[in-house]
């Protein structure tokens, strides 16, 4: 799981383009921005992902919240970076609440083992990265469209899990 924050001011990235056809990028003044919570299904490569105003512990225990309703029987294995909402109190009280939920934090300044910064990274070089979108709304609606509606596939469960039939306890 991991937040992210999408601006309106589009990011700029290499594109190839026609000799003399340079590719014409709109800037905007504008600083309007959302973030969004996403939750990677390691196994399925299902996303579950949500815009939202701020990253507070409030926001974060909520969207865990639903990840729980979302998979109502299995037991879930959160893996999270070390930013301050991911350890406020409201997040520590959905943490003791739920025999479901287990929670490991990755080592610091370690993004490259969080495959959610990857499927940021598709999301943003799919619709975000030199777009020419006049609404910001447009915008933020098409990145959530990619996210949900897309399968991210990963080798984590192969290079990190468990072996095939093997059994987990805590």
């Amino acid at each position: 799981m991991d937040q992210m924050s999408l601006y309106y001011q589009a990011t700029l990235t290499e594109v190839w383009a026609p000799k003399g056809q340079t590719p014409v990028v709109r800037m905007t003044p504008q600083r309007n921005h959302v973030h969004f919570y996403g939750a990677l299904d390691v196994r399925g490569g299902r996303q579950i992902a949500l815009p939202a105003l701020e990253q507070t512990s409030d926001v974060t225990a909520d969207f865990v919240r639903l990840l729980l309703l979302l998979f109502p029987t299995q037991t879930i294995l959160l893996l999270l970076d070390r930013a301050s909402w991911n350890k406020g109190s409201a997040v520590r009280e959905v943490f003791e609440e739920n025999d479901r939920l287990h929670v490991m934090y990755f080592p610091v300044a370690c993004p490259h083992l969080n495959l959610q910064e990857q499927v940021w990274a598709l999301a943003r070089e799919a619709v975000s990265h030199n777009h020419n979108y006049r609404d910001f709304g447009q915008l933020t609606d098409d990145f959530e469209t990619y996210l949900n509606e897309n399968l991210f596939e990963s080798n984590f469960m192969d290079k990190y899990g468990p072996p095939p039939n093997s059994t987990i306890l805590f």
